[in-house]
C-alpha cells in the first residue's frame, strides 16, 4: 500500500489509533519518523510516553515538537520517509496553554499540507462525542479540536475512525492512477 500525502487517523482514547497509524508509516520502505507533540508534564505521561517508545523499533526516529508543528513537518516531510505526528489534539492542549492564536496555528498547518514532500500521517482524539463539558477552557478545547479535525479531514486524502481497534474508512481518495486503498 502507498501511503496517500496525508492522512487522518481519528479515535477516542485507547482506541487503536497510534497503532494503526505506526501500521500505516511501518508499511512504507524507508525511515519511519515520529513526530512527538506530547511533554511528559507527570509520571502518567511519561509512562504513555515510554510505552509508546517501546512499541516501536529501530526504523522509528523520533523528534518531540510541542509547538512548532508547521516547522517540524517542513524539516522531516520528504520523499522517501513517512512522518506520524501523533498528536493533533495534545499540539492543540500544547497551543492553548502557551497563549497560541489557535486559529492562525491551525491555518498555518492547513496552508502547508499541500506542499509537503512526502506523506505524513496524522493522529488525532475525537472529543465531540462525550458530555459537554463542564467548564469554559474544555468547551474551547472541545470546540477547537472538532474545528481543527474538520479542517485538517477536509484536507486529507485519507480518514480512518478507530473504534475498540477497528479502522472505518471514512474518506479516501486516489492519488493519481494509484489505488490508496
Amino acid at each position: 500500500m502507498t501511503l496517500v500525502p496525508v492522512t487522518l487517523v481519528l479515535g477516542g482514547a485507547r482506541s487503536g489509533k497510534s497503532r494503526h497509524a505506526e501500521s500505516l508509516v511501518e508499511s512504507q520502505p524507508g525511515p519511519c519518523l515520529y513526530l512527538a507533540t506530547a511533554e511528559a508534564g507527570d509520571a502518567e505521561m511519561a509512562e504513555r510516553i515510554r510505552h509508546h517508545q517501546a512499541r516501536r523499533g529501530p526504523r522509528w526516529q523520533t523528534l518531540e515538537e510541542p509547538l512548532d508543528l508547521c516547522g517540524a513537518l517542513a524539516g522531516l516531510a520528504r520523499p522517501g520517509a513517512a512522518v506520524l505526528v501523533d498528536c493533533l489534539t495534545l499540539w492543540l492542549s500544547n497551543l492553548l496553554g502557551a497563549e497560541r492564536d489557535v486559529a492562525a496555528e491551525r491555518a498555518k498547518l492547513i496552508d502547508s499540507l499541500p506542499a509537503l514532500a512526502g506523506p505524513v500521517v496524522f493522529v488525532s482524539n475525537e472529543v465531540g462525542l462525550g458530555i459537554h463539558p463542564a467548564n469554559a477552557l474544555a468547551r474551547r478545547f472541545v470546540d477547537e479540536a472538532g474545528r481543527l479535525n474538520q479542517e485538517v479531514a477536509a484536507a486529507a486524502q485519507r480518514v480512518v475512525y478507530l473504534v475498540a481497534g477497528l479502522p472505518t474508512h471514512l474518506k479516501n481518495e486516489q492519488q493519481g492512477s494509484e489505488n490508496a486503498a
